[in-house]
């Protein structure tokens, strides 16, 4: 597929294999509900806002930096181009073609341009990302090798050797960061997720579980919450030791045995600001850990006092931006609108009533993505 060039068939083949892939996925996730955040309205809106004005953010961010370049970025330490961002700008704008079919909203001519211009960039930018002939985590048997050699050995040889009361005060400051997060990031994992695995020599396996802008910025609620952290970006590396692991595009680890804590035999902790890698000692563990529940307490009382409207509102902003890594990578992001809602205006008032919708059926004859020139009165929103 090259931009709008693509045919229709083309688009179509894409569009059909994020199908199989996005609902063989959502099958297995847990529920979407959240007592604090109206988490389905907010992606439905998001939805149809980055099915709208991702083609023309993402012609703006090619036209300084290719998919190739900014996919390539990404293997680097810090960069928040991942699989997490990278499954997202694919799907989220075709739960917005869902979400517009049944109103009659997808023109067939636009729409073959808006999804050729999307997919393209994603299939680009994914394979540059992965480096290893794949585009998805899918596709290669549930592993992102996002770290190359280099910055695994760099990782492994600056890990140190756990006993217990390591493996306690490391199990903490994993356990605190991911609950501070995915907070920060409305009920989502786009500011957390692992990869791996990464074979070793010695038949030991590494596993690598980033955290990304925790500190204070473009989210407007982080401001005031987030200022006394001390870092905005760490990666934790775990050497495992017989244990295998699978990780799949939500940054979702899976191993055998489940707990692999009890199988880390070193490890190590690193402030990734900037892609280097600064060792976090572990007399310092302890430390981050109590900042993040501190701030979690502040951000937990922040957004329990938001509206309805403006959970939603910050939801849709957290889904909308899962480009903007892209354009901060291109260094046009501050030239861009990331504003939240814009372009959802006669959607809106129904999207953000909505509060859950019907599970993903094994059997359900319809597509999960409704292909491009398709009937789309017989679409429902995923």
């Amino acid at each position: 597929m090259t931009g709008v060039a693509a045919t229709r068939d083309d688009v179509n083949r894409c569009i059909a294999y994020h199908s199989e892939v996005a609902a063989a996925m959502t099958r297995e996730r847990t529920a979407l509900e959240s007592a604090l955040i109206p988490v389905t309205a907010y992606i439905l809106i998001s939805g149809v806002e980055c099915y709208r004005r991702y083609p023309e953010l993402i012609r703006a961010i090619s036209s300084v930096a290719s998919p190739e370049e900014l996919g390539a970025a990404g293997r680097r330490p810090g960069s928040q181009i991942d699989a997490v961002h990278l499954w997202s700008i694919a799907n989220i704008p075709l739960v917005g073609r869902q979400v517009m079919a049944p109103f009659g909203l997808l023109e067939p001519d636009s729409d073959l341009e808006t999804m050729a211009t999307i997919l393209d960039f994603w299939s680009r930018a994914a394979s540059a990302f992965r480096a290893d002939g794949h585009r998805q985590a899918w596709d290669a048997g549930l592993t992102v090798p996002r770290y190359p050699a280099d910055v695994v050995e760099a990782m492994v040889g600056a890990s140190e050797p756990l006993d217990d009361p390591g493996r306690a005060s490391l199990r903490r400051l994993s356990g605190t960061l991911a609950s501070f997060l995915f907070l920060l990031y409305f009920d989502t994992r786009s500011g957390y997720q692992d990869t791996g695995p990464y074979p070793l020599p010695d038949g030991r396996v590494l596993m690598v579980r980033d955290f990304n802008r925790f500190g204070p910025g473009h989210f407007q609620w982080s401001h005031g919450v987030c200022d006394d952290l001390g870092h905005a970006d760490l990666a934790v590396a775990f050497v495992l030791d017989g244990v295998s692991v699978t990780v799949d595009d939500w940054g979702t680890s899976r191993t055998d045995p489940t707990d692999y804590l009890a199988h880390t035999v070193a490890a190590g902790v690193f402030d990734t600001t900037g892609g280097e890698l600064r060792p976090v000692p572990p007399a310092e563990w302890a430390g981050v850990a109590a900042a993040a529940k501190d701030a979690q307490r502040r951000l937990y009382r922040l957004i329990a006092a938001m509206d309805r409207g403006r959970k939603i509102d910050a939801g849709a902003y957290v889904y909308f931006t899962f480009l903007r890594p892209f354009a901060e990578t291109a260094g046009i992001a501050d030239d861009l609108d990331w504003s939240i809602p814009r372009d959802s205006g006669e959607l809106y008032d129904v999207l953000s009533g909505i509060e859950s919708v019907p599970e993903v059926s094994t059997d359900d004859p319809l597509p999960y993505y409704w292909p491009v020139g398709g009937d789309p009165t017989a679409a429902a929103p995923t």
